[in-house]
């Protein structure tokens, strides 16, 4: 396919995929069912933080996160004492598990209380067309309280050249707004045109397949690449064609 092509048809498969009915088997169908800005965050940062293997386990997970919140995820957050641990002795998902589910509340309520919010963090450190050094100032944040060594693992840090899949789909639930019904654009201080795309092998492999990414890697380095091809296509909304690349892999049309 010649350049022109390709876009046309990554922007056919947008509309295809970016669709109410996209949210039928995805986890962002969990913090779908609120209404309330810091229930969506909350819910939503813990489910993409676990979203990585079969995706109806990760769904089960979340059930399992809904039924520990009492369907209440920020007033659970913001009410939790240290010493209520027991309340999360039952979950693991994959290598994710209470101990870090335990700080991870902790965490939140910290930022709650002291940042006004994730969405504060993210802007204060948001470049003009790019989230990755706010995606690394939000880990520090993040992790400024007496932690467990092991819980650090589950959030990742771009400057540290990982791809940070989860966080970077966590952000394009939360900014991008296209009325489309799928992800939420509720965070209005940051843009569409700051996010990357949330790369994994699915979406790394169409990607190379379509030559917007030579490099072999799902690594910082190649988000950043692909980032350059998918700034080219719609630099007011690049993280749209991650329906495109998502879809075409996970569902095999190609």
């Amino acid at each position: 396919m010649t350049w022109i092509e390709t876009k046309e048809f990554l922007d056919f498969k947008v509309d295809q995929y970016n669709t109410p009915a996209f949210i039928e088997d995805d986890p962002i169908q969990i913090p779908h069912r609120f209404s309330k800005k810091e229930d969506i965050e909350i819910i939503g940062f813990l489910i993409a933080t676990i979203a990585w293997g079969n995706r109806k386990m990760i769904l089960k997970s979340g059930e399992r996160l809904l039924n520990i919140f009492g369907n209440s995820p920020f007033d659970f957050v913001m009410e939790y004492k240290t010493d209520k641990t027991y309340y999360f002795d039952s979950f693991v998902h994959r290598t994710f598990n209470s101990i870090d589910l335990a700080y991870f509340v902790q965490a939140l309520q910290n930022i709650y209380i002291h940042h006004l919010g994730m969405e504060k963090i993210f802007t204060k450190y948001a470049l003009n067309d790019s989230l990755q050094t706010s995606i690394s100032e939000f880990k520090k944040i993040f992790f400024e309280l007496p932690h467990p060594k092991r819980t650090q693992k589950h959030i990742s840090d771009p400057l540290k050249n990982s791809a940070a899949k989860r966080i970077n789909m966590f952000l394009r639930w939360m900014v991008r707004n296209d009325s489309k019904g799928v992800d939420f654009g509720l965070w209005k201080s940051l843009h569409a045109s700051q996010l990357s795309c949330p790369l994994d092998i699915h979406s790394g492999t169409i990607a190379r397949k379509f030559g917007l990414l030579n490099r072999k890697q799902n690594d910082a380095k190649a988000v950043k690449e692909l980032d350059i091809e998918l700034r080219r296509m719609d630099p007011l909304d690049p993280v749209k064609y991650d329906f495109a690349l998502f879809g075409l892999g996970v569902y095999n049309e190609l």
